[in-house]
């Protein structure tokens, strides 16, 4: 048995495609791939696909990983050869490794991701610009809690900012935010939900994770 990690990006083209179903498009590449994917045991048996971090809809990616297992041994060129012709507009393979078969599973080593958050609208309040929002961020930095509300439960957002800054390119019209969210099983940081705690309309900004920090 065999295997073998991924790393690709999640582009435009998929940005409104939620991780169930690049899951099942991960599964037809594979079989269009005529690749010999492991099965689980059991009365429902599935292909063994591990993905690392689940992806908030509407965000793009440069970090995606995603484990898999094959039945018989392959040369990692001719896996990632047939893997390029079959994927569809959205998914570009970066690169391709073999790993050994007792690493843990994928989203057990995640501890962090990195983002960045571009072509913010900042909000159309009088005298708002970037060292107002300099300002926020370094509140929230300086808070112990974060208090937030998410489908209808309550959190503190605040032990899941690891990092955060603001970067200035040309103008308010291209203010960028760089942050580093703890990921953990079960929990993780919403970049969505920090925009949302710094004022700022999640939808007006294009969210990209760049990084996945392993520990």
């Amino acid at each position: 048995m065999q295997r073998i990690r991924i790393f690709y990006a999640k582009t435009q083209a998929l940005r409104y495609t939620g991780n169930l179903d690049i899951h099942k498009i991960w599964e037809r590449t594979f079989r269009r791939a005529k690749l010999p994917l492991a099965y689980s045991q059991g009365y429902h048996p599935q292909p063994k696909l591990n993905q690392a971090c689940p992806l908030p809809l509407g965000m793009t990616s440069r970090a995606e990983i995603l484990d898999f297992w094959l039945n018989l041994d392959l040369p990692l060129e001719e896996i990632k050869l047939v893997l390029e012709k079959g994927v569809p507009p959205g998914i570009e393979i970066q690169d391709i490794r073999q790993v050994d078969l007792c690493e843990p599973a994928l989203q057990t080593q995640v501890i962090a991701a990195e983002f960045q958050a571009s072509w913010i609208t900042l909000p159309e309040e009088e005298n708002f610009s970037t060292q107002i929002l300099v300002t926020k961020i370094k509140e929230i930095l300086a808070a112990t809690a974060l208090p937030r509300i998410w489908k209808n439960k309550d959190y503190d957002l605040r032990p899941y900012i690891l990092h955060l800054e603001v970067l200035e390119r040309g103008g308010l019209e291209r203010t960028w935010l760089f942050f580093r969210l703890a990921a953990r099983e079960g929990a993780t940081g919403r970049p969505e939900e920090l925009l949302a705690a710094l004022g700022i309309d999640p939808f007006t900004a294009h969210i990209e994770r760049v990084n996945l920090i392993f520990r």
